[in-house]
């Protein structure tokens, strides 16, 4: 008969094998399928929370965390393998977040790697879990840092609409890149060195954000819905990263996107794509979430271009050649950081004012500069969580300034910043949309998921502006996607399917097209609809209040596309992080 000394046991002797007990799996199985759970279930949901995209991001890490308690206290290790497994995984995680691309940094450590290490790490205990040696922990420990180590792969440009990461390989040079590259090639630099007509400034016909109204409507021509033979491609460019729409003079197009290190306002050619000048400030913003770049669109007025940078400059430009009159840092005037997604207002210009909501404690929520000397005018205390711009409005003979936050809606006096309405209606979320006055004294407040889009009626009561509520509907709840309205009607996107809804009660008409998270625009001559998708499709839909009725679609731009198509004339112009595009429309004849 052998004995235990002439057996091979490589490791662990038949005495130690006595001291290893099973594991307790049944637990990590359940909580490895709720994590699962966390992360892909709530994307398919519409109608959830306001913060539903909260258990999408961080709910595997939740779980995560109690996967490793298990470790701790039930899984019947040895007290050696879970005090060895904790700081195993402690010294995995460091070195991977040590080593990971910077973009994977911050909020992607504990959405991705840290909950794929647990994972991991509960996988391969599993799989050893009747292994009476040591060696289960060593192999729960090499699964954690290849789960974990996946992050060491990629690079992060920020979430679809949808939440999930859009990411590609580590090595792969991102658009940014090849543009800059593109235009070192072509010897590109900004500068100074034109001087345009100042008059070609003074009557922009599309002079910022959503237009000359802000309300996403153009008017004053008529384009064909006959697209059978697609809209012609006039010109199509690399651009550099950011958010911002275009505001539109005559022959030219003013944006902002990120180059390398610096924070660009630019003046391209409308008829061609070409660089005409370009503005820098030195400022490079980047979160996880929203990706790389810019947010707010530039805003003409006077001659003057007026751009908000994601880090808070404040900026004004001549038209003419981009040279700089002023330029302010509102974290220095509002005493305040960045919110999560950077500024993002952008500039309304109105009565020597330029006013933006900043988010600074006590007064300083929303701030206007004087628009010839930079100097403030007037602060305000408003919402925090706000990613909307000024609207100007007009009840009776009095004009106000309507802004939404996280506290609902609220009404400024442009000539002195006194808050002349303060509508509660609080959302969890961040509101990212524009309130818009219809009928006279009404006001739509579209707010996002959980919530619901809301009409008011403002009445002036004993000299007071109150707000009372027509009606709420969770028939239209827009994220960041901003609603058109007409004939009675309120077209936008219920989460990531277009929809509309009665201006009357709220009652849904219709629901349909997934269009992801894109924008809207509505030909108001055309009755007809432009939907930018958010993979880049252009559709072309009726406006029609009884169907949806999808009559075109083209591919305009490749990748991820929020930014709000604009059209001036039969030209239409639309851009993303990655390139720009303009297409010639087919016009009809006004009746």
């Amino acid at each position: 008969m052998k004995n235990a000394a002439t057996m091979n046991v490589p490791i662990d002797s038949i005495a130690d094998q006595s001291r290893y007990r099973p594991l307790r799996i049944w637990i990590p199985v359940i909580l490895l399928a709720l994590m699962a759970v966390a992360r892909f279930v709530p994307g398919m949901v519409d109608d959830g929370p306001a913060m539903i995209w909260m258990i999408s991001a961080f709910g595997p890490l939740l779980v995560g965390i109690i996967l490793l308690l298990w470790w701790l206290l039930l899984s019947r290790a040895r007290w050696t393998e879970r005090v060895i497994g904790l700081l195993g995984l402690v010294a995995i995680f460091v070195v991977v977040v040590l080593l990971v691309h910077p973009s994977m940094q911050g909020p992607l450590v504990l959405v991705m790697t840290v909950p794929m290490g647990l994972a991991g790490f509960a996988l391969g205990v599993i799989a050893c879990s009747r292994m009476l040696s040591f060696r289960r922990t060593l192999v729960g420990l090499a699964v954690a840092f290849v789960g974990a180590g996946c992050s060491l792969l990629f690079q992060n440009f920020g979430t679809r609409g949808d939440f999930a990461f859009e990411m590609d390989w580590r090595w792969n040079p991102t658009p940014e890149q090849l543009f800059l590259a593109e235009r070192e090639a072509r010897g590109d630099a900004p500068g100074f060195d034109v001087n345009l007509e100042q008059a070609d400034f003074d009557e922009p016909e599309w002079p910022g954000f959503r237009g000359p109204n802000r309300d996403g409507v153009q008017r004053g021509s008529k384009i064909s819905s006959d697209w059978s033979t697609p809209p012609s491609e006039m010109w199509r460019i690399k651009i550099g990263p950011g958010w911002s729409s275009f505001a539109v003079a005559g022959d030219y197009l003013f944006t902002q996107e990120q180059r390398g290190e610096l924070d660009a306002v630019v003046c391209y050619q409308a008829s061609t794509g070409d660089e005409v000048w370009a503005s820098t400030v030195e400022s490079r913003f980047f979160e996880a979430l929203g990706g790389l770049g810019p947010r707010a669109t530039p805003t003409i007025a006077s001659g003057k271009v007026y751009a908000m940078c994601a880090e808070g400059f404040l900026r004004c430009l001549k038209a003419e050649n981009g040279s700089e009159v002023w330029s302010e840092d509102l974290r220095q005037v509002a005493k305040c950081s960045p919110p999560m997604w950077g500024f993002s207002s952008s500039p309304l210009v109105s009565d020597g004012i330029v006013a933006v909501h900043v988010g600074g404690d006590d007064e300083y929520g929303v701030i206007a500069l004087d628009a010839e000397s930079g100097e403030l005018r007037w602060s305000a205390p408003a919402g925090k969580q706000s990613y909307s711009s000024f609207q100007s409005i007009q009840l009776g003979a009095k004009q106000y300034l309507a802004l939404l936050t996280d506290k609902g809606a609220q009404l400024v006096d442009p000539a002195n910043g006194q808050t002349a309405l303060e509508y509660e209606w609080e959302h969890s979320g961040y509101r990212a949309l524009q309130a818009q006055l219809v009928e006279g004294n009404r006001l739509i407040i579209p707010t996002g998921m959980g919530t619901g889009t809301r009409l008011i009626e403002i009445e002036e009561v004993d000299g007071q502006l109150r707000g009372k509520e027509l009606w709420t509907s969770r028939d239209m709840k827009p994220d960041f996607n901003d609603v058109v309205v007409n004939g009675g009607f309120l077209y936008g996107f219920d989460s990531q399917v277009f929809a509309c809804i009665r201006l009357q009660d709220g009652q849904r008409q219709w629901k349909g097209g997934r269009y992801g998270k894109g924008q809207v625009l509505l030909l108001a001559d055309s009755g007809l609809l432009i939907v930018a998708a958010e993979n880049g499709d252009l559709v072309l839909l009726r406006e029609n209040p009884d169907e949806h009725e999808e009559l075109a679609r083209i591919k305009a731009l490749s990748g991820k596309t929020w930014n709000h198509p604009v059209v001036v004339g039969d030209r239409l112009f639309l851009r993303n992080a990655e390139e720009a595009v303009c297409f010639q429309l087919p016009t009809a004849t006004i009746d």
